[in-house]
């Protein structure tokens, strides 16, 4: 049994590459299954997506590596050339190192943000309720959350971390004077847009409004921070009324045009418009980037505002290191215990099958004697000096056989194997 992980992220690939292979929550149980079902042996797979990276973990032959990554660029439509060029395959170890690493926000964009193990424990189920998830992933997975709640109790590795949702309202915060005076529209109704209206809120801009595509799941977002509610239909016809627009949705596709954007600033009389799309894919046309009186930011574009503090934390990152490090080797001591090329597993079934097959033949010869008419008495002792020789005459050969060195050496294994005192 082998571990991998096949991926890519936000250092590795592009934010629209990334966009290709994003996948809703709702996505992987179908996803899995379809995965699963194309290749032959079907290895125990778990699948991550967040807008910073997409994963997929695997438990099982080693030759499934290839054909994954595969049917993962047919999933991106793209070459598997061109996913090869920006992927990062991971093997044994170094897979257990990454996951963990991921769950403690070590890999993170924002280094040491607690969001990621919320969407790994998401991703984990959904693969559990999928059929996907073994044993090996579900220990994998299991140590990899202990290991994440260790790091952030023992080290200050989340302390005077930036969200993206804070840096973006830092750098609204350079381009106008005052955010008291400017009007917030939030695209979409998930975490990161509560987050972001959290941040924004604090400032007590004007006004806020959410935009979403359920009205109800907008509404118990804005009884929260007193916005107003309206659809995604509706952006078009009101997107001049507000000064910086957030959005981040599972849209496949953008939601705001550049042709809508250009009526915004033509209708603003090119009145500067603050924008963030934390979205992967994109919710905002890229070229709305190229517009002269707007100011567009991707997730990848916050990387170097959310560094800050970076510095001050390196000494908690060499002590997350370190727990990930003995996390690590607990784990692959569990799995090589499932080796039978290398655990003890199948010693302890093979020395089972032995004392199994000796009690065996020892109570069919008692029951030949007990037939026979010999006294029970003798029977019994027949039996129990039988099996005592059997269990211990290659052990009384061992410590007759090889060199002074030898024998002393399994004289110490013997006694400690069979004279020790019960504790």
């Amino acid at each position: 049994m082998s571990v991998w992980a096949l991926g890519i992220n936000h250092h590795t690939a592009p934010l629209d590459l990334r966009g290709r292979f994003a996948f809703a929550l709702d996505q992987i149980q179908p996803t899995l299954h379809g995965y699963r079902q194309s290749l032959a042996r079907q290895p125990e797979a778990t699948l991550l997506s967040t807008c910073n990276r997409t994963e997929l973990y695997g438990a099982g032959d080693q030759s499934a590596v290839e054909p994954t990554l595969d049917w993962l660029a047919s999933m991106g439509g793209v070459s598997p050339h061109v996913l090869r060029d920006h992927a990062y395959i991971l093997r044994e170890d170094q897979a257990a190192r990454h996951a963990f690493r991921v769950a403690s926000g070590l890999d993170s964009m924002v280094l040491g943000e607690a969001q990621i193990l919320g969407q790994m424990k998401d991703a984990v189920r959904a693969a559990d309720e999928a059929g996907a998830l073994g044993t090996t992933l579900h220990q994998l997975f299991q140590r990899s959350f202990a290991v994440a709640k260790q790091v952030r109790t023992s080290t200050e590795i989340g302390a005077h971390s930036i969200s993206m949702t804070a840096a973006a309202v830092r750098l609204a915060g350079q381009l106008f004077e005052d955010l008291k005076d400017i009007k917030v529209l939030f695209v979409g109704a998930g975490e990161m847009i509560e987050l972001a209206a959290t941040h924004f809120a604090a400032k007590t801009p004007k006004a806020m409004a959410i935009a979403n595509r359920t009205l109800e799941r907008g509404e118990n977002l804005a009884s929260r921070f007193g916005a107003q509610v309206m659809r995604l239909a509706d952006i078009p016809d009101r997107l001049h009324e507000f000064d910086a627009v957030v959005s981040c949705t599972a849209s496949t596709l953008p939601i705001i045009g550049l042709g809508a954007v250009e009526r915004a600033l033509k209708r603003r009389k090119h009145r500067p418009m603050f924008m963030v799309d934390l979205a992967v894919p994109r919710d905002i046309e890229i070229e709305v980037k190229g517009l002269d009186d707007v100011f567009l930011y991707t997730v990848d574009d916050l990387a170097s505002v959310v560094q800050t503090g970076r510095d001050n934390r390196q000494a908690a990152v060499a002590q997350a290191e370190a727990i990930i490090d003995a996390g690590v080797l607990s784990f692959m001591h569990w799995l090589e215990q499932r080796d039978p090329a290398k655990g003890v597993v199948p010693l302890i079934q093979q020395i089972n099958a032995q004392a199994d097959a000796w009690r065996a033949a020892e109570l069919a010869r008692a029951k030949k004697l007990l037939a026979r008419g010999e006294p029970v008495e003798a029977v019994l002792e027949a039996l129990s000096k039988g099996l005592t020789q059997k269990m211990l005459h290659g052990t009384l050969a061992e410590l007759h056989a090889g060199d002074a060195e030898t024998r002393a050496a399994t004289a110490q294994t013997v006694s400690r194997l069979f004279l020790r005192e019960k504790s």
